[in-house]
Parts: structure tokens; C-alpha cells; sequence
């Protein structure tokens, strides 16, 4: 795209601006409070184990749907990280009132956020088109397929308790609701706060519409919810910039996560993984490991806010030779169709809110 790579601890920015979360905690007195959705495997535990490392100082939550892989995730942390403090918050981001009580009990403990990555999202039940596989896996094409899933993934939605698509609800509505319901936390007055999503190069505007955001009538959820996410990010920033909320994007790269393990069976996957590491050589895209996917969510945490490029989306990349930078990639979005995303997306909280009233009248009837 002809931006200049930003290697991995390089202290420089865009506008030549730079804020070390250690210097700005001290600066303020304090340590600062991250919180992380999905953080009990993957790319979510590899950051928080980069955020500890670099500041052990700052308080992190682990925001996570199963109580026990979250308690798992923190006592290795503090193997690691033993005088940190890491602290749980059951977080079912497809349900609405479990973020609803989530935000509540953040709200209790803390009374600022200053950097929250929405990282949790889900590929339920990925369908594989094994011909469009097999003719990919030896043509030039390749390197693009496994990278974005174009033309390879379809995935089988269900419908969730609030009657809502479940890629939607997981990978970006119940994230929606909780920026808002944290709002108070995240804009406060003389303070720059941050908001990172964990989007997908599966991000595709051809995959979403503004007449179906939940992508009931089509097969590719996955590539819907993330375009959707770069595109409400854009929006975050139009709404929220003025009160020190600032919203980014990032792109992990081809990471072996259990999400993409889950997309072929295991022995497929031994066969081709020499194949992917040798490919590795020749495209930076293929970080492969959760550590490397993680390199463009821990750089961001390193940056002025106010610097960053909100038409951007921050890639996390390895070279041949293993080494992590981090690269900015205009997004293919604009600001019409991002308004009309956020302005949806506020009247379907407001039908979801009435909805949930009403149930809880009913019981208590």
C-alpha cells in the first residue's frame, strides 16, 4: 500500500508523536487499567502476557465467557508476572445482559479505563469449500486465500437468547454495548483513552450490507462482522475523538489459533504447516503464532492515540526471519456508510434495551 513498516519496539509514530505507557502512568501517578475481551487463549492471553512484560505495573482485567479457562489464564500470568495484578470479569459478549452486569461490575471496581482491546469473536462451525482448497493450495493465489479465507470459508450461524445473529451479536454488538455502557470510564476530561478491535484481513465491504447488518441472508458472518467493526471503529472516532476516546483497528495476520484450527481437521493441518511456515519466507503476513499476532495490539498500546490514523488499520507482520513489525493499511471504508452502520447499530440497542425491560417486568409480574 506504500506505507513504511513500523518495526516492532520502534519509538516512532506517524506524526512523529510517542507515549510509553510506563512514563504516562507516571506521569499521572498511576497505573494504568487495560482491559481485554477474549483474553483467556490466543492472541488475548499472548497480549496480555506483552502488556505484563512491558509494564507489570499496569492493572489488567481479563474480561472472558468461561470462568475456569480465565482463572487458568491468570494464574499463568502471575507464574510469569507474580507480583501483578490481574483481575477477572465474566464477560459473555453474545449475551447482552452478561455484558450489561459485566459493565456494572467494572464500573464498581474501577473508576477509569485507559485502554480496552475488543478482541473476543467467534467463526462458529467454518465449512471448508474443499475444491476451491485443493485448486487455491497450488496456485498463486495461495498466499491470498489462506490469509483472507476469500472464496474458501462459509460458516452456519444460530440465533442467540436475545434473538440476535450470533457472529453479530459476539464479534460486534455485545462490544458495542459495552463502549457504551463503559463510556463514563472511558472519557474522562484531560485524558486520552483508547479502544482497539481485533478486525480480520476476512474484512470484506462485499460480504456486508447495511440492509441485513446481522447477515441473516448470507454464509460469510465472520468476513460481515469484522468489516463492520473497522467500519464502527471509523464512527467511534467521529463520535467519541472530542471526549479523549480515540478507536483503532488491527489485522493479526495468519495466526494458529483454536479458531483456525478449527476450520480444517488436525491431520490436514499437519500436512500443510510445512507448507505455511515455508510460505512464511516469502509473505509477511503469516505470523503464524499468537505472540506474533499480538505485535500490532501491543504497539498500539505504546502510542499517543491522538497520532494515530483513524482510516488505518494496523497490521501485525513477520519477516522471513522472524522479525515482528507493525504496518498501517488504509481500510476500505468511508465515513457515509459508517454513520449509517452507528446510527443502526444505536436503534437496535435501544429495541434490545425495551425488550429486556419487558422480560424482567414480566418475571417480576
Amino acid at each position: 500500500m506504500g506505507e513504511e513498516p513500523i518495526p516492532a519496539g520502534s519509538h516512532a509514530v506517524q506524526c512523529g508523536a510517542v507515549m510509553k505507557s510506563s512514563a504516562a502512568a507516571a506521569a499521572a501517578g498511576m497505573s494504568r487499567v487495560v482491559l481485554v475481551t477474549g483474553a483467556n487463549s490466543g492472541i488475548g492471553l499472548a497480549l496480555c502476557e506483552r502488556l505484563l512484560s512491558h509494564d507489570d505495573q499496569l492493572q489488567l482485567c481479563l474480561a472472558c465467557r468461561n470462568g475456569q479457562r480465565a482463572e487458568a489464564a491468570r494464574q499463568a500470568l502471575l507464574v510469569s508476572h507474580p507480583k501483578a495484578q490481574v483481575s477477572l470479569f465474566q464477560l459473555d459478549v453474545g449475551s447482552v445482559r452478561s455484558v450489561l452486569r459485566a459493565a456494572q461490575e467494572i464500573k464498581q471496581r474501577y473508576n477509569r479505563l485507559d485502554c480496552l482491546y475488543l478482541n473476543a469473536g467467534i467463526m462458529p462451525n467454518p465449512q471448508v469449500d474443499h475444491k476451491a482448497f485443493y485448486k487455491g493450495l497450488f496456485s498463486s493465489k495461495a498466499i491470498h486465500m489462506f490469509t483472507t479465507g476469500e472464496g474458501l470459508l462459509t460458516q452456519k450461524d444460530t440465533v442467540t437468547s436475545d434473538g440476535l445473529q450470533q457472529v453479530f451479536a459476539t464479534n460486534l454488538f455485545g462490544h458495542f454495548i459495552l463502549v457504551r455502557e463503559l463510556e463514563p470510564l472511558l472519557c474522562r476530561p484531560g485524558s486520552s483513552t483508547q479502544v482497539i478491535w481485533t478486525s480480520s484481513s476476512n474484512a470484506r465491504r462485499s460480504a456486508f450490507s447495511l440492509d441485513d447488518l446481522q447477515h441473516q441472508q448470507g454464509k460469510e458472518p465472520y468476513s460481515s462482522s469484522k468489516y463492520a467493526s473497522d467500519l464502527l471503529s471509523l464512527a467511534f472516532n467521529r463520535h467519541y475523538n472530542s471526549k479523549g476516546l480515540y478507536s483503532s483497528a488491527i489485522c493479526p495476520g495468519l495466526v494458529m489459533t483454536n479458531l483456525t484450527y478449527g476450520i480444517l481437521p488436525s491431520f490436514f493441518w499437519t500436512l500443510i504447516m510445512p507448507i505455511m511456515w515455508f510460505i512464511r519466507v516469502f509473505t509477511n503476513s503469516f505470523t503464524l503464532t499468537p505472540y506474533n499476532g499480538a505485535e500490532a495490539l501491543f504497539w498500539l498500546f505504546k502510542q499517543k492515540p491522538e497520532a494515530l490514523d483513524p482510516m488505518a488499520k494496523y497490521h501485525s507482520l513477520t519477516s522471513g526471519l522472524g522479525n515482528n513489525y507493525t504496518q498501517p493499511r488504509k481500510m476500505d471504508v468511508d465515513d457515509s456508510m459508517a454513520e449509517a452502520l452507528y446510527k443502526k447499530l444505536l436503534e437496535l440497542e435501544d429495541t434490545v434495551r425495551k425488550k429486556l425491560k419487558n422480560e424482567d417486568l414480566e418475571c417480576a409480574a
